[in-house]
């Protein structure tokens, strides 16, 4: 059986808003595609080594690779996509492949990998900006901002049939940002010391780059349209992956794309996480088709989200949401064990189980603070479940 080809990185700028509108009349409902970032190491000292374009240029001689290896900004990371899978265990299957070659290259080269959502010591006064077109056009524009992005997330696709149907569900799913953040919660760890915070990667991506973060219900294609329009022709975006939501509708591949989460330390947990995400896009989009709406009652407004998301941020699974409707606080804990409850009819769907652990990377990083490791080990640490867990097979036998 020939290997399906992965959604290749866009050719165009995404903003002529009529042909996007026709790759979301056309989309397939509820593919699947994964995106997972890793910090570039040296193994021995755990510091970030600047050789992307070395380990980029390795990938590509895989054919397997080639097509799904990505840079993202800064020196010191790469990416791996999956492609669009038909269904959940087919975009999994083929992440597993890649994830195992990519780890093998890097190791014949002397480099490891992480996958957290930021380095504990690593200045982002060293980072370098990748040399391409689009990312020094970024750094000509953002300046200060690009250079402050030393961070590393997973990113999940959903495809979606219908313009207005795919903004009807990125509405809704801002809702369920905060508890999905909580749920991935993996940095609490910056300038090597413990922030206080759960995911501190939020905080400088969310709070720095422009269009980022929770944007305001656009209710319909039309209005969220006119408005993606009036950024280009007033120059303030160039191409529509200047749209940084942490949802949003993705122009290209016709899928709505969740961007909350930090890169998980374990791959089972990033699996984990990652359908969960899908099942709650896909739940969104059922009840749309259902009742006419994106279910659940009135929209949240965006002040009530973001308070949620700081919460998030500043405490993750070991804090409370609020539920604004009802006026009271609940665990956190609990708001993520309905999340997954709510799901069943589109985990069903799906075929997929989400299985989270007790502690996410965030807690077990404070416990091991808390019981005096030091923040180097509790990171090597991570390295190495980072190592065991996404190539289990062991990275002999690059190809």
């Amino acid at each position: 059986m020939t290997e399906p080809v992965t959604d290749p990185e866009p050719q165009h700028s995404g903003l002529d808003l009529e042909v996007v509108r026709e790759v979301f009349e056309s989309s397939t409902d509820f593919t699947i595609g994964l995106e997972e970032e890793f910090a570039i190491l040296d193994p021995a000292t755990l510091d970030l080594e600047h050789r992307f374009e070395e380990l980029f240029e390795a990938c590509r001689a895989d054919e397997l690779l080639a097509p799904s290896v990505a840079g993202e900004l800064i020196d010191t990371e790469i990416e791996i996509r999956s492609g669009r899978g038909e269904t959940f265990a087919e975009a999994a299957s083929r992440q597993r492949e890649r994830r195992e070659r990519l780890f093998a290259i890097a190791e014949s080269m002397g480099l490891g990998l992480a996958a957290t959502g930021t380095h504990p010591w690593a200045s982002y006064l060293d980072q370098r900006i990748i040399d391409t077109q689009h990312y020094r056009r970024l750094e000509a524009e953002l300046r200060w901002v690009a250079q402050r992005n030393n961070t590393w997330s997973l990113h999940v696709h959903i495809g979606i049939r219908g313009a207005d149907r795919v903004v009807a569900v990125s509405d809704r799913m801002r809702e369920w940002l905060p508890i999905l953040l909580a749920a991935s919660a993996n940095s609490p760890f910056l300038d090597h010391r413990d922030t206080g915070l759960h995911s501190v990667r939020t905080e400088i991506f969310t709070r720095t780059f422009p269009r980022c973060g929770v944007h305001e219900a656009f209710g319909d294609w039309a209005t969220y349209a006119d408005f993606v329009r009036l950024l280009e022709e007033t120059g303030s975006i160039a191409e529509a992956t200047q749209l940084w939501w942490s949802v949003r509708p993705h122009h290209s591949f016709g899928t709505v794309e969740v961007r909350i989460c930090d890169a998980q330390t374990r791959g089972d947990e990033s699996f984990n996480l990652a359908a969960l995400v899908a099942a709650c896009t896909t739940q969104v989009a059922l009840e749309y088709d259902e009742l006419g709406y994106a279910g659940g009652g009135e929209l949240l407004r965006q002040r009530e989200i973001e308070e949620n998301l700081w919460r998030a941020i500043r405490h993750g699974m070991d804090g409370e949401m609020i539920d604004f409707r009802d006026r009271r606080t609940t665990p956190a804990r609990a708001v993520l064990e309905e999340l997954i409850e709510w799901t069943e009819p589109a985990r069903r769907l799906l075929g997929v189980e989400v299985e989270l652990p007790e502690e996410n990377g965030a807690q077990r990083a404070h416990r091991a603070l808390a019981e005096r490791a030091p923040i180097e080990e509790i990171y090597r640490h991570a390295v190495e479940e980072t190592k065991r867990t996404y190539a289990p097979e062991g990275v002999a036998g690059a190809r």
